[in-house]
């Protein structure tokens, strides 16, 4: 027998949990199908994982009842620092400062342990009456057909819906069964994510360090503790990866420096390959990408999961005013709508990321002089500095309600 619902969603990370509550918001019920177990899913230790949240996406997760619990556990962010420079030398004289009293809506954002944000988003589905989460199974096939979707589990069990909606990461299969080809390449660096417990307080500063292997985030978390996501070579990022806990300190202390004392290593340690990806198209029958399915960006940002929560509003916000008109939300018409708003705003992002990737990420004096200046001028700019500290905070562009803070 198969089991009916309106919407589909293949991926329990992050971006599928939270497309199902921004659908049950609007009255759309959902079954999530997870190929983790839950336990894996929301690990109750600290990991060393952690999002920058957008205000913007503050915003939804209040809207979506979830941020009043949350509050407690996150870190403002009060500041921006942007420099360049070689490990061991420290910052070049010219950098730019964002600043959070530059804008009248308060903090650009906040940080925010993966352990909490996951661990919240699967109590909140658990808890509702239009959401089904069926972790430890996977889909292996899909039939889309005029009158909906079909989909078959690894179980043997088949699953009907309006929609299927992909939010399965950069490798989705979803997307792949449709037939969307992707686009992108390599970066031959590796993120090296880990989190320092540190003897100086960081006053909420986050700070973005340039440096010619790839560039090095420090993210303010509560208490003296910071996440760390450090760019390297490829080859390079391997021996490090590698090394005992003293001696990967060891690496990471010229390039962190001493402005915040001494450090230690706090949770586990992490590595993964960088790269570009971008779906040829976010739709195709009775299918819809979201988040990394979708869009696989560098980090260096940190706007990967912000990007993914735009998607879902969008799309949950395309989906519900449809079913309120009364239409196929899985339509041809009702998808190409969520395609329009989301396709160009992405491939934006996606082109300016790359961009200042290739021009950091190199020790070439004639560019490095460029940056370095460019960065001073801009800081010297107020209103074009103030520009750029919405699009981090997520205020700028055609926004969904729920990035508003509303309602659908």
């Amino acid at each position: 027998m198969e089991r009916h619902c309106d919407v589909l969603i293949v991926g329990g990370g992050l971006n599928g949990p939270a497309l199902a509550l921004a659908l049950a918001s609007g009255g759309l019920s959902s079954v999530v199908i997870d190929a983790q177990p839950r336990a894996r899913r929301a690990a109750p230790e600290f990991d060393g994982r952690a999002y920058a949240l957008a205000l913007s996406s503050r915003r939804m997760l209040a809207a979506l009842g979830l941020w009043r619990d949350l509050a407690a556990q996150a870190q403002a962010i009060n500041d921006i620092k942007i420099s360049d420079g070689r490990a061991g030398e420290g910052a070049a004289p010219w950098h730019l400062h964002f600043d959070r009293n530059e804008i009248d809506e308060g903090p650009m954002g906040h940080f925010l342990e993966d352990r909490y944000l996951r661990g919240a988003l699967l109590d909140a589905i658990d808890g509702s009456a239009l959401i089904e989460h069926r972790s430890e199974t996977e889909a292996v096939a899909q039939a889309p057909g005029p009158g909906g979707i079909a989909v078959t589990l690894g179980d043997g069990s088949r699953l009907r819906a309006a929609l299927l909606v992909g939010c399965d990461g950069r490798g989705s299969r979803v997307a792949a069964r449709a037939g969307i080809a992707r686009l992108g390449w390599e970066y031959r660096q590796s993120a090296l994510v880990c989190a320092v417990e540190h003897e100086l307080p960081h006053h909420g500063i986050a700070h973005q360090f340039f440096m010619p292997p790839g560039p090095l985030a420090i993210l303010p978390l509560p208490g003296n503790r910071s996440s760390i996501v450090w760019t390297e070579a490829r080859d390079r990022a391997a021996v490090i990866a590698g090394l005992e806990r003293e001696a990967y300190l060891a690496a990471l202390r010229p390039r962190f420096g001493d402005f915040l004392g001494g450090i230690r290593l706090a949770g586990a340690r992490f590595g993964y390959p960088l790269g570009l990806s971008l779906a040829e198209s976010f739709t195709a029958e009775r299918v819809a990408l979201a988040g990394d399915a979708a869009h696989g960006i560098h980090p260096l940002a940190g706007q990967g999961l912000n990007l993914g929560l735009r998607d879902v509003a969008a799309l949950a916000e395309v989906l519900v005013e449809a079913h309120r008109r009364g239409l196929d939300i899985g339509a041809p018409d009702v998808l190409a709508g969520y395609q329009r708003w989301r396709r160009f705003d992405t491939a934006m992002l996606v082109a300016a990321t790359d961009g200042l990737n290739r021009l950091f990420s190199n020790d070439n004096p004639l560019l490095r002089l460029g940056r370095d200046l460019g960065l001073g001028l801009v800081n010297r700019l107020p209103a074009l500095r103030r520009g750029l500290i919405r699009e981090a905070a997520g205020l700028a562009g055609d926004l969904p309600k729920l990035l508003l803070g509303r309602p659908i």
